[in-house]
């Protein structure tokens, strides 16, 4: 396995997808980043020698933020929206959809679990 910015590449990949393992590169950046190091899209990960393999770590290293740095620097801005009370960072701090999605039947992946709420009971007369 190859290892790129502290995460496993999967041999039996083709370049252009292995590289979409690392968190912040998509298929387009990793085309890029192949195409820079003069590296076939098509060819494995395993097929990739030393020099090629040193070059992607380099050009990675140099023109993308990856990784810890992304993933701190998306939570700084969440936090910076939640911190100044904008609508958005409201939405994140009750756990709702932040753009401007229904919740009325839907929404289950950012509300969590059904919470069912009991009816009251009627008085019955007597």
């Amino acid at each position: 396995m190859a290892r790129i910015a502290g995460v496993d590449i999967p041999d039996n990949k083709r370049g252009e997808i292995g590289l979409t393992y690392i968190y912040g590169l998509g298929r387009r950046s990793a085309q890029n980043i192949l195409t820079q190091a003069g590296v076939s899209w098509d060819k494995k990960v395993k097929e990739w020698n030393d020099e090629e393999s040193n070059k992607i770590r380099q050009i990675i290293a140099e023109k993308y933020r990856i990784e810890g740095s992304l993933r701190s620097e998306t939570q700084l801005s969440i936090k910076r929206l939640m911190d100044i009370g904008s609508y958005r960072g409201l939405r994140h701090r009750r756990g709702l959809p932040v753009r401007g999605q229904s919740t009325k039947n839907n929404a289950r992946t950012r509300k969590g679990k059904r919470k069912t709420v009991a009816n009251k009971k009627k008085a019955t007369k007597g």
